[in-house]
């Protein structure tokens, strides 16, 4: 049976050493306009930047810190507390606080966007591709890049397994699920060098 083409970002399912999944806090600067124009959705990477805050990740970026979880933040047109799934570009506020997913070994669950085979990709490197997402669901379509397939130190993610999912677990059918974790050379708290 074919996989369902339904990306959905990188979603937390569990923690290697069986810890509890849970955000950290982070801001987002006011009136942060991510490039490419697009808003920061749950299931999003980030990156840490100099200043204590958070903006979108791009595949290859070695400040990684983890996948976004949604925000808080003074609506600038109605004054009122407002939490969002996702973070809407531009937004022009002091407070906005961001809820990041961003222990190193939480698994995440993310869609292939290419044909994914078990002799090529488990326990390979992978980055992600991919930064749009729905205002309406606030999710994330980003994705493992398939073709970033690499065994050498490179790539945000090391796939670790097959999605148990049964609609998408076909291997050598496109967009399969896989769980992954973020790679040591890439995830902000695994490096020694700071900002």
């Amino acid at each position: 049976m074919a996989n369902k083409d339904a990306a959905f970002g990188f979603k937390p399912v569990r923690h290697l050493s069986g810890g509890e999944l849970r955000t950290e806090e982070y801001g987002i600067a006011s009136g942060y306009n991510p490039a490419g124009s697009e808003n920061l959705y749950t299931g999003s990477v980030i990156e840490l930047v100099a200043g204590g805050t958070i903006e979108a990740a791009a595949a290859g970026d070695t400040q990684q810190g983890g996948v976004f979880g949604g925000c808080f933040y003074t609506d600038p047109t109605t004054s009122k507390p407002t939490y969002s799934a996702y973070y809407p570009k531009g937004t022009a506020a002091a407070d906005i606080v961001a809820y990041v997913y961003a222990d190193p070994n939480i698994v995440f669950e993310a869609q292939h966007d290419g044909t994914a085979t078990l002799a090529n990709n488990q326990h390979a490197n992978h980055d992600f591709v991919g930064v749009a997402g729905s205002t309406t669901t606030g999710q994330s379509t980003s994705e493992i890049d398939t073709s970033t397939y690499s065994t050498t130190a490179s790539g945000g993610f090391r796939q670790i397994g097959n999605s148990k999912d049964p609609d998408n677990n076909t291997l050598g059918s496109a967009n399969s699920n896989a769980y992954v974790i973020f790679n040591t050379g890439e995830h902000a708290y695994k490096l020694i060098t700071g900002l």
